[in-house]
């Protein structure tokens, strides 16, 4: 089973959301919290994709992420978490094939980028998914860097260039990954966790396990 990682080029390792206004729409905004031993971190659910966020609730309702590890971080870049088979893995077991039988349609928007916080879903490479498809389960949450205004393509928006010229994050992934979310609080449990001590498979060496549960 081919790993679910992001399609980036292995040599490329040092990476050269504007609070959302949320359409108006009837269907209620979901809140959730992970919580871990290094703190927790509330967000919300983005209305703009409806599928990945209805599959993110279903798998929250059932309990699927309970357990689970952030099983690769990457400082300057995100954590990334949700593969069930790393509820029972090993120390040193390599991670990140687990999935849940399924992907989730693309829901790309250009108003949903990749700042500081983002909540998106990871996926298999383009050359074996060039839909782009979501994992059905695995996601990552963006830490990233600040990247000057001037280094940011025309296709953003002022106050885009100025969120990832002030808060930071990762503009390289914009619409090659599904943004369905945001964290709102606890940005600093995000650094201290893309920080720790990790191996050459990017896995924390200390088990860093997570519960998620909807707040509203």
């Amino acid at each position: 089973m081919k790993k679910i990682v992001f399609f980036i080029l292995a040599s490329i390792l040092v990476f050269s959301f504007s609070s959302i206004s949320q359409t108006k729409t009837s269907h209620k905004v979901v809140k959730f919290l992970i919580h871990t031993d290094y703190g927790d971190m509330k967000g919300f659910l983005y209305n703009e994709t409806p599928q990945h966020r209805d599959n993110f609730v279903k798998l929250v309702k059932q309990g699927f992420y309970n357990g689970t590890l952030f099983h690769r971080v990457i400082p300057g870049f995100m954590i990334q978490g949700g593969d069930p088979d790393s509820k029972t893995a090993k120390p040193g077991q390599q991670l990140g094939a687990g999935d849940a039988g399924y992907t989730v349609p693309a829901e790309f928007n250009p108003a949903l980028i990749h700042k500081k916080g983002a909540l998106a879903a990871a996926r298999q490479g383009d050359n074996v998914n060039p839909k782009k498809a979501s994992s059905g389960c695995q996601f990552y949450i963006v830490e990233g860097q600040k990247h000057p205004a001037s280094s940011l393509p025309a296709k953003y928006t002022a106050e885009q260039k100025k969120i990832y010229e002030t808060i930071g994050g990762t503009p390289q992934l914009d619409g090659g990954y599904t943004v369905y979310g945001e964290i709102t609080e606890g940005l600093d449990v995000i650094d201290k966790i893309a920080n720790v001590d990790r191996d050459q498979s990017d896995r924390p060496r200390k088990d860093i396990k997570m519960t998620i549960k909807l707040t509203n």
